[in-house]
């Protein structure tokens, strides 16, 4: 298993939308990568940048940031493409990190 971190945009002012969106995610999307073999996953943000911090553990082939030939992902990336900053096909710009510490 591996961990994943990445940052991504929020857009000024979509913070709470954000949240509220991620509070209601559809249950095909979390039982998508949750079958993908992604597993504690977190996302944080720094509100003085807007700038999305997420990680997560990952047992499978992909990340979810890698998951966009699936329908229904593609599908929830265009319904947050207006909070976030997205690339032509709608995902989320996503600056992979790298991890130079790491405490268990």
């Amino acid at each position: 298993m591996t961990r994943f971190g990445f940052k991504m945009k929020l857009k000024p002012g979509c913070r709470e939308e954000y949240i509220r969106r991620h509070q209601a995610i559809w249950p095909e999307l979390a039982e998508l990568i949750k079958k993908g073999g992604v597993s504690d996953y977190s996302i944080f943000l720094d509100a003085e940048t807007n700038i999305l911090f997420g990680v997560q553990k990952v047992s499978g082939a992909q990340s979810s940031q890698e998951m966009g030939i699936h329908p229904v992902v593609a599908r929830w990336w265009d319904y947050m493409k207006d909070l976030m900053e997205t690339n032509p096909d709608h995902s989320p710009v996503t600056i992979p990190l790298e991890e130079v510490f790491y405490l268990e």
